[in-house]
């Protein structure tokens, strides 16, 4: 096998997470071969034009949990097909014991994926040692896949305190992690010594960058709604930590904030993720650039006045986005 281990340096950019991209009776209980592999290219090429730094996928909104082993072989294959190489891909590979995990993992590996974005079981709460030990399993049970520890403390169960960072940081295939913080952040980073590259999301990158250098990238759900957003965000980052003026910075972040604000119902992590699925799903519709289709059984039914701040968060991004279009266009005419 050929080795493609990264080091936490080689983490940098916009990272988007995807959605599974679901064919139209994806819905119904009785459909057995629901990804649609057209529009799953058809994201990747999207993205990577954007100018996207590597893709996620498989992970909570990604449909991991509703995917059956057939489905979730065919759409590792897109996505791997579809980048050629271009960026890295991360599947996921979460499953509900250490075995199934490790078997995933391995058939991800052989079809060229670059990592894997890996939570832990989650039909029992876990110990922190059992948590620590599972990571250590699958590592050596694919020795050569890379792995981003998909922190969700709402889908797993757990806290992903300090000490566990502290202990999985000496991991080498763990080079990086979506990141829930920023609470714990500067402890966190202080225990994995540059072990980790924590990829905190869009709306908290800001934040995180301004307090600790090391945070210089960050994944993204809201890229599919306008890669170009995503990218400014980073760029200007960048560009306050080359120059020392945060004022563009915090202007952008600021006209981002509300796109976020409005997708978690009543203002609740907790209740948004009860209802990730649909909410991701119909937010990057209403976002005009991508079709994700129907959320698979059995996490259909959405109280409407969610949706339609799901919705809205989409319709914001995405105006967000073309303004920028707008702008360069103007720029070049000049």
């Amino acid at each position: 096998m050929t080795k493609r281990l990264r080091a936490p340096a080689d983490i940098n950019g916009v990272w988007a997470i995807i959605p599974t991209p679901a064919t139209p009776d994806a819905g119904d209980w009785r459909a057995t071969d629901t990804v649609d592999v057209d529009e799953t290219a058809r994201i990747v090429e999207l993205l990577i034009e954007g100018g996207i730094s590597g893709i996620l996928s498989m992970g909570t909104l990604g449909e991991c949990a509703t995917l059956t082993w057939p489905e979730k072989q065919k759409f590792m294959a897109a996505l791997v097909e579809s980048a050629r190489g271009r960026v890295p891909v991360f599947v996921g590979t979460t499953a509900s014991n250490t075995r199934d995990t490790i078997e995933q993992s391995r058939y991800a590996y052989d079809l060229g994926a670059d990592g894997t974005m890996l939570g832990l079981p989650h039909w029992c709460a876990i110990s922190l040692p059992n948590a620590v030990q599972f990571y250590r399993d699958v590592a050596e049970g694919v020795p050569d896949l890379n792995i981003a520890v998909y922190a969700n403390v709402e889908a797993f169960k757990f806290d992903f305190p300090t000490h566990f960072w502290a202990q999985i940081a000496d991991i080498p295939q763990v080079v990086t992690a979506k990141y829930s913080g920023p609470a714990t952040l500067l402890q966190d980073l202080h225990a994995v010594q540059g072990k980790i590259k924590f990829l905190p999301n869009e709306y908290a990158y800001y934040g995180c960058a301004r307090m600790d250098d090391r945070i210089d990238s960050f994944w993204s759900s809201g890229a599919v709604c306008g890669p170009n957003v995503a990218i400014r965000l980073y760029d200007l980052v960048a560009e306050a930590r080359r120059t020392g003026d945060w004022s563009a910075a915090q202007a952008f972040a600021g006209r981002l904030g509300p796109s976020g604000a409005v997708l978690f119902p009543e203002g609740s992590f907790k209740i948004f993720s009860t209802y990730n699925i649909a909410l991701e799903k119909v937010r990057m519709a209403a976002g005009g650039l991508i079709n994700p289709g129907p959320v698979r059984p059995p996490y259909r039914i959405t109280p409407e006045p969610y949706l339609q701040g799901a919705r809205r968060s989409g319709e914001m991004w995405a105006e967000i986005s073309k303004s920028l279009i707008a702008d360069e266009q103007t720029v070049a005419a000049e």
